[in-house]
């Protein structure tokens, strides 16, 4: 059991009104134990249409797996489609009932049961795996040793259904090889230049360790992925390999076990005890989500504003209005006036702040879309960059910008140890 098709099924998938978030999930979980996704499809839910698409995986790859086209009506497509395609026929499932039936009493819908009764309908050849967080029960076919795993579409009831169900019962069934990945994040070299300083190293890496390049914002993530029998060896084997890296790139690299930079901003704050605040204008508080997205955030993050308007900046902020007039507001002057009056607002020791055109207009002092002024400021010392960006749309310019100062926060406080 090595390689696996994801099926995504659902018009609501196709037409963009819903993103897939379900397929990458599951990749990673998969390629977490060593099985590799080899295809994903985005189908109608049509009979005809999975059926197709469930013969041209199954001649891909040994493992699928089908999210979304489950639902309580009598027509689900999706089900009777399983049936077909291995020769079944669909019946009421006794243990998947009472499943159901307890679920449903447990949260005071017992008056419903009738209506989602068909959620228990499943082919009679299937294995059950119970859902917990909703109607929809996963549903397993096995034939000539090729299984399909067919879940609803929820994310929050796929997620639970793979990670405590799936996934161990694969791991136990088919005795897979542990998996292990890290992560080192590289920045101040470009892609190109690092592939060459670090060649000899990544030539000469034992046969069971790969190598992924993952340029992200101005930032190199060097994936090294091992798999084998012992995961203590493993895990010792990926840690000599990376000690290898720093002689060559060392005063670039800003972590060696976290992949998120929010995450590695939370590690050195929380090391080192510092506090941030934010004041956001063009990035509408997509800086401060990005820091409190990690537990514990609030050890660190005592605040954050959005002073939108420039009236705002003034009053709030401290922001001089003869700064605002002489050099308006999108400039590096009231980036960094805003930057200390936060500092001061929240007591930290750490301020952040964003002054710019997110579009998809001009801003009102007729700067170009995509222009951006921000400020790090720490302690009593700022630093204020700029960025042009105007092919990116404006949630994309946002959350670029956020990754961005976050990253280079991140490198400053790296280098003042």
């Amino acid at each position: 059991m090595e390689n696996a098709v994801l099926i995504t099924i659902g018009d609501e998938i196709l037409s963009g009104n819903t993103v897939d978030t379900n397929s990458n999930f599951i990749a990673t979980e998969l390629k977490n134990i060593g099985i590799k996704v080899l295809q994903i499809f985005t189908i109608s839910d049509e009979i005809e249409t999975i059926k197709e698409t469930l013969k041209s995986a199954f001649e891909i790859g040994d493992l699928v797996i089908t999210t979304g086209g489950l639902g309580p009506t009598r027509d689900d497509k999706t089900k009777k489609a399983l049936a077909e395609f291995f020769d079944d026929e669909i019946a009421l499932d006794d243990v998947t009932f009472e499943h159901l039936k307890s679920y449903m009493e447990k949260r005071g819908r017992s008056e419903i049961l009738e209506r989602n009764k068909e959620q228990a309908f499943v082919p009679t050849k299937s294995t059950v795996f119970q859902n917990h967080y909703g109607t929809a029960p996963c549903m397993m076919m096995e034939q000539n040793g090729q299984l399909s795993f067919s879940l609803p579409g929820v994310p929050y009831e796929v997620k639970p259904l793979v990670k405590d169900q799936i996934i161990p019962y694969l791991k136990n069934k088919f005795a897979l090889h542990y998996i292990c990945t890290r992560i080192v994040s590289v920045v101040g070299i470009p892609e190109s230049v690092l592939a060459d300083i670090i060649e000899d190293w990544e030539l000469a890496l034992p046969e069971n360790l790969a190598l992924s390049y993952l340029p992200i914002g101005t930032r190199v993530k060097l994936r090294l992925t091992a798999s084998g029998d012992d995961e203590s060896v493993l895990k010792q084997q990926l840690e000599e390999e990376i000690q290898k890296l720093f002689p060559l790139v060392g005063e670039h690299i800003i972590a060696t076990t976290e992949d998120k930079i929010e995450k590695i901003l939370g590690e050195l704050l929380t090391e080192r005890k510092l506090t941030i605040s934010t004041a956001e204008s063009c990035t509408g508080g997509e800086l401060a989500k990005m820091i409190t997205s990690n537990s514990g955030s609030s050890k660190y993050f005592l605040g954050g504003i959005i002073p939108y308007a420039t009236e705002k900046k003034v009053e709030i902020l401290k922001v001089s209005q003869k700064t605002v007039d002489e050099f308006t507001v999108v400039s590096e002057q009231v980036a960094q006036e805003m930057a200390k009056g936060c500092q001061q607002l929240f007591d930290t020791r750490i301020s952040l702040s964003t002054t710019g055109v997110a579009g998809p207009g001009k801003g009102e002092d007729g700067k170009e879309i995509g222009t951006v002024f921000y400020t790090i400021r720490v302690n009593d010392q700022d630093k204020t960059f700029k960025l042009y960006m105007p092919h990116l749309d404006r949630h994309d310019f946002m959350h670029f910008v956020s990754q961005k100062i976050i990253q280079d926060l991140v490198s400053i406080l790296v280098n003042i140890q």
